[in-house]
C-alpha cells in the first residue's frame, strides 16, 4: 500500500493538473489479434462485469477513463478508490494521461515530475512502476534531459520499447560516442515502423548528418515505413526517397510497378535500382506473382542487399524456396542484415537446407546442429534432416514445497485479482514480471500451481521459459480430454493435432474471444458454427452456445474434420484454413510453380498470421503426439508436399 504521507502528496499534485494524454502501454492492447479473457473461475467471473464489486467496477471505469483521456472521470473515480487494495495501479491511471498529449506524443514540460518521481520511489522494483519509468523516459526523451534520462534508463527493467531505445542512443551520441558504432546498433533496432514514434526519425537523421548512417542506409530505414504505408513518417525518417512512387505503386499494383521500372531502371542510380526491384520483388512475392523471382534476380545482381526492408530480405528467401532456386536462398540469407538473420530461426535451418541441396553436407550439418536443441519448428525439422528422433526431455517433477512457496508470491495472487476484473492486459504483466530471474525448477513449481489454478495459458508461457530442465506435460498440457477425446474419435480426428489447434487457437482459456467474433476454445466463428451444426444435424443451435465446452468443441473439430476432407487430407493446408478460410490455401496451392515440401508451402504463405499458425500448430500437433505415445511422430510427414492443382469450389465458410 502507498504510504499515507506520499499518497497525499501525489493526490495533491495531480490534482493540479489538467494535461490530457492517451494511455499508449494500453493501446497495445487494442492491437492484438485477442482480447481473451482468463480461464477457470477467476475468468468465468471476469466474462461479464456483472459480478464485479461497486468498488471493482469503479477501478475497471478508471482505467477506461484514463485509456479515453477522461481525466475529470479519472480523477472522480479515483477520489473514491483510496482504500482500494490495487493502490499503485489507481495512482498510475491518474498520472499516466498527464504524461502525454492527446496525438500520443509525450509532453515536455515539468508539471507532473513530482508525482511521477514520487511513484518510483515509493513502488520501485514493481511491475507497474517498470511501466511508469517507460512513460517517463519519453518524456524526458522528448525534452533532451539526458542527465535525468540516463538515471532513469539504468534502471528500467524491461527495456522493450524501440522510442526508448532510439533515445537512449541520442543520449550517447549527446555524449560522443562513436557514430559509426551507434549507427550499426540503430539498423539492428529500426525495423517495425509502427514503433518509431518521435525519437527514431530524429535519431536516422542526426546520425546521418554525424556520418553514423549513409543517405541509403537513411532512405532505407525510412522506406520500410512507406512500404507499410506511413508516408509521413518515412519522409521524416529518411528524406525524399527517389523512389517513393515506385514503392507506393508496388504497394498496389506490383505487377504495373515491374513493367514501368523495367522500362526506366537504366536512369536510376545502382542502390535505387536495388531498392527498387527488392520493393517490386516483395509485393510480387506476396501476392505469390511468378515474376517476383525476376526482380529478386535483377536485385541480387544489382548487390546492396542491406538496404532492403527486413520484408523484402525475407520474401527473397520465401521466392527463391518456391522456385527451387537453393543458390539464391543461401546467397540471400548470407546477404541478410545480421539482426534480421538472427531473430527467426527460419533462416538457420533454410540456409543449412541450402547448403546440404547444394552438396555441402558437412556445413549443413554443422548449420543445423545449431537448431537441434531448440523446441520449435525448426528445431524439430533441423533434427529430422540429421536422423534424429524428436526430442522430448525427461520430465522434471515439480516440487511440491516449491509450489506452495510460488503459490503465495504477491504478484500471482495480484495476477488473478486483475484477471477477476477482466483485465488480462494488467494480469499477464505482472505475472510475467514475478517470473524474472526464477531457476527452472521455481518456473516449474509456478507454471503446476497456474494449471491447479485452471490457468493454463499462464501454465504454457510459464513453461515455455525454462531452460535446461523441463516438462512438457505442462507446456502442452492436455485438459478437457474427457471432453475431446469422445468428439475426436467419433469423427477419426486426430487427437494430437485438435489439442495442438486449441494450444495455439486459445491457449485453453475457455472463454477467450477474438477481435473478429471468433470464441471459445477452438475459436470458432459463428457463421462456421451455425454452418457445422446444420451439417452434423445440431438442431436449434444459436451462436450464444458457443460458450459452452462441447458445443464449441464439438462444432470446432467437426469443422477442422470438414476442411481436412476438404483438402485432400493435408494437414498444412487444413491447419491455414482453419485460420484463413479454406478458399485462401486453395488459391495458394494453385499459385505454386511446383510440388513442394510442405514446409516450403508453410513458409511462403503471404498472411503473416497464418504462416506462423500453421507452423505452430503442427509443431504442437507432433510434440503432443510425442507424449501420448511410444513411437516416434514426424513433422515432415505431417506437412506431407504440396501440390499444385485446380481447386474445386467448396461451400465450406
Amino acid at each position: 500500500m502507498l504510504h499515507r504521507k506520499n499518497m497525499k502528496l501525489v493526490n495533491k499534485l495531480i490534482a493540479g493538473l489538467a494535461l490530457s494524454a492517451v494511455l499508449v502501454s494500453l493501446a497495445v492492447e487494442a492491437k492484438t489479434k485477442s482480447s481473451n479473457q482468463a480461464s477457470s473461475k477467476a475468468a468465468k467471473k471476469a466474462d461479464s462485469n456483472k459480478d464485479l464489486s461497486k468498488e471493482d467496477q469503479r477501478f475497471v471505469d478508471l482505467r477506461e477513463a484514463a485509456k479515453v483521456n477522461d481525466i475529470a472521470k479519472a480523477n472522480a473515480l479515483a477520489a473514491q478508490l483510496n482504500k482500494h487494495d490495487l493502490a499503485d495501479y489507481v495512482t498510475y491511471f491518474q498520472i499516466k494521461p498527464q504524461l502525454f498529449d492527446k496525438g500520443m506524443q509525450a509532453r515536455s514540460d515539468t508539471a507532473v515530475d513530482a508525482a511521477t518521481n514520487n511513484f518510483l520511489k515509493t513502488y520501485a522494483g514493481t511491475a507497474i512502476a517498470d511501466r511508469l519509468r517507460n512513460d517517463y523516459l519519453l518524456v524526458l526523451g522528448k525534452r533532451q534531459d539526458w542527465t535525468n534520462f540516463d538515471r532513469e534508463y539504468a534502471q528500467f527493467q524491461l527495456d522493450d520499447d524501440t522510442q526508448v531505445k532510439c533515445f537512449a542512443l541520442q543520449s550517447r551520441m549527446v555524449k560522443g560516442e562513436d557514430s559509426k558504432i551507434l549507427g550499426s546498433e540503430a539498423k539492428n533496432i529500426l525495423l517495425d515502423p509502427q514503433y518509431f514514434g518521435e525519437a527514431c526519425p530524429e535519431l536516422v537523421q542526426n546520425l546521418q548528418r554525424a556520418g553514423g548512417l549513409s543517405k541509403y542506409e537513411a532512405l532505407a530505414i525510412g522506406r520500410i515505413a512507406l512500404e507499410n504505408n506511413y508516408e509521413t513518417l518515412a519522409k521524416r525518417t529518411g528524406g525524399d526517397d527517389p523512389i517513393a512512387d515506385i514503392v507506393k505503386k508496388a504497394r498496389v499494383d506490383p505487377a504495373q510497378a515491374f513493367r514501368d521500372f523495367e522500362k526506366k531502371e537504366w536512369r536510376t542510380g545502382r542502390e535505387n535500382t536495388a531498392a527498387a526491384w527488392g520493393v517490386i520483388g516483395q509485393f510480387l512475392a506476396k501476392k505469390l506473382d511468378r515474376q517476383a523471382i525476376k526482380a529478386y534476380r535483377l536485385q541480387h545482381e544489382a548487390g546492396h542487399h542491406q538496404l532492403l526492408s527486413a520484408e523484402s530480405q525475407e520474401w527473397k528467401v520465401r521466392t527463391a524456396l518456391r522456385e527451387g532456386d537453393w543458390k539464391l536462398v543461401k546467397e540471400a540469407i548470407e546477404n541478410m542484415s545480421p539482426a534480421i538473420r538472427k531473430r527467426d530461426p527460419a533462416w538457420t535451418y533454410w540456409y543449412g537446407r541450402a547448403q546440404k541441396e547444394l552438396g555441402d553436407e558437412s556445413l549443413a550439418k554443422e548449420t543445423m546442429q545449431a537448431l537441434i536443441d531448440q523446441f520449435n519448428f525448426y528445431g524439430q525439422l533441423a533434427r529430422e534432416d540429421l536422423g534424429m528422433k524428436i526430442y522430448v526431455p525427461k520430465k522434471v517433477a515439480p516440487d511440491e514445497a516449491l509450489v506452495k512457496q510460488m503459490a503465495s508470491q504477491k504478484s500471482f495472487a495480484r495476477a488473478v485479482r486483475f484477471y477477476d476484473m477482466g483485465l488480462r492486459f494488467e494480469g499477464n504483466r505482472e505475472w510475467n514480471w514475478a517470473l524474472r530471474g526464477l531457476t527452472d525448477q521455481q518456473l516449474i513449481a509456478v507454471a503446476e500451481h497456474a494449471k491447479r489454478i485452471g490457468l493454463y495459458d499462464r501454465a504454457v508461457n510459464t513453461a515455455d521459459r525454462t531452460k535446461s530442465e523441463h516438462d512438457f506435460s505442462l507446456r502442452y498440457p492436455t485438459p478437457y480430454r474427457e471432453a475431446l477425446s469422445p468428439i475426436a474419435q467419433s469423427i477419426g480426428l486426430d487427437t494430437s493435432w485438435a489439442y495442438g489447434l486449441i494450444r495455439q487457437e486459445s491457449r485453453f482459456i475457455m472463454n477467450a474471444r477474438s477481435h473478429v467474433g471468433a470464441s471459445g476454445l477452438m475459436q470458432v466463428m459463428p457463421s462456421t458454427a451455425k454452418y457445422v451444426a446444420k451439417k452434423i444435424g445440431m438442431d436449434n443451435f444459436k451462436p450464444s452456445q458457443l460458450g459452452d465446452m462441447n458445443t464449441n468443441l464439438t462444432l470446432g473439430s467437426n469443422y477442422l474434420n470438414m476442411v481436412l476432407q476438404d483438402l485432400d487430407g493435408s494437414w498444412a493446408l487444413a491447419s491455414a484454413a482453419y485460420n484463413a478460410g479454406p478458399g485462401r490455401p486453395k488459391l495458394w496451392r494453385e499459385k505454386l510453380p511446383r510440388t513442394v515440401e510442405g514446409a516450403i508451402f508453410a513458409e511462403t504463405i503471404p498472411f503473416n498470421e497464418t504462416r506462423g499458425y500453421v507452423k505452430n500448430v503442427l509443431s504442437n500437433a507432433n510434440y503432443y503426439s510425442a507424449l501420448a505415445s511410444s513411437k516416434t511422430p514426424s513433422l515432415k510427414q505431417r506437412l506431407g508436399t504440396v501440390s499444385p492443382k485446380t481447386s474445386v469450389l467448396s461451400e465450406l465458410p
